[in-house]
């Protein structure tokens, strides 16, 4: 009896250890209705979210949770003027949605998460509903300014006339890369292009990195931009995972990479202010670490979504994952 009581249990353990992170992910954050749950910012959902998680479910084959997922996004955030997507849902609020603006970063995910479904599942509403996305981007977000194709952040409040505020951690080279290959539109190349020439010019501090927000001024030159903090932090963490999912090898990586090995690895700091040169006093946390691993070329494979991982730090080490498959198949 006690051996067939051991061997059940280690079915039981190896079948969860196989679909761990997946389902402890699930389980934490995404709601039986399909909303995704930022623990870590009050509650909140927001596109972001939404698209992450639509992501790591086609990605894992799990259609029963994309299409719940993709369900409450369509049904609650979709933006019917524009075909984007209200990029934050409070549910606590008398409005949940007072905030009428997109997030790039979340409709790109959105999009290409069902450009990936389409290809997984061989059904072409996903991407029919893909295609009506990044059209409605091209439309809404991308522009010619100071001589680059860029996307705004959203459709309001960005192009300030004399300069643009941009978040260059929404500049996801992967996504744009498979809308190129989708539709051969030569601006998804073009986005491709110039996105990697301004990183390329992003580089402050002793760090020589990106921050959160980059203001680009009309005669073309960068700076950190005014509105937030001069950091490298929770934003650009994202910069250096997106682009080497698209390029491996690019040598975009290699500020990142010397900052990086400057440290411990247990000892690395979570940011860094690029004009006072002033460190976080905390070091990474497992999500922030994951991408700092993957970036220098460790692919640890599964990970462990632990309970101190709030929402933000398991969506890293899960997309690291993700990225990490998609190179190595």
């Amino acid at each position: 009896m006690l051996v067939r009581m051991l061997i059940a249990m280690s079915v039981l353990f190896s079948t969860f250890a196989h679909a761990g992170a997946w389902e402890n992910y699930k389980s934490r954050f995404v709601m039986p209705d399909g909303r995704v749950v930022d623990t870590g910012n009050g509650n909140i959902s927001h596109t972001e979210g939404q698209g992450f998680a639509m992501l790591m479910a086609v990605s894992l084959n799990d259609r029963q949770t994309f299409d719940k997922l993709w369900k409450w996004t369509e049904s609650t955030l979709k933006n019917k003027d524009t075909g984007l997507f209200y990029w934050r849902y409070n549910p606590v609020a008398p409005n949940p949605i007072a905030d009428k603006n997109d997030a790039t970063d979340g409709d790109m995910m959105i999009a290409w998460a069902l450009l990936k479904a389409q290809k997984q599942w061989r059904d072409n509403s996903y991407g029919t509903a893909s295609d009506n996305i990044t059209s409605a981007l091209l439309k809404h977000t991308v522009i010619t300014y100071a001589g680059y194709k860029v996307m705004l952040p959203g459709a309001n409040g960005f192009n300030l006339n004399s300069r643009i505020n941009l978040n260059p951690s929404y500049f996801i080279f992967p996504a744009w890369q498979a809308f190129a290959d989708r539709s051969h539109l030569v601006v998804w190349r073009d986005l491709l292009r110039d996105g990697k020439k301004l990183v390329g010019k992003m580089g402050w501090g002793n760090a020589n990195l990106p921050t959160d927000w980059v203001a680009l001024s009309a005669d073309g030159k960068l700076k950190p931009a005014d509105e937030w903090k001069p950091r490298t932090s929770y934003d650009a963490i994202r910069i250096p995972l997106y682009i080497r999912w698209q390029e491996p090898q690019s040598p975009l990586l290699a500020p990142w990479k010397a900052w990086w090995q400057k440290y411990p690895r247990e000892k690395t700091p979570a940011w860094v202010n690029v004009l006072t040169n002033e460190t976080s006093p905390y070091p990474m946390n497992g999500g922030l670490m994951a991408v700092r691993d993957f970036t220098l070329g460790d692919n640890p494979g599964e990970p462990q979504i632990t309970v101190q991982d709030d929402y933000y730090s398991a969506s890293l080490k899960m997309l690291t994952w993700l990225a990490e498959r998609d190179i190595t198949q």
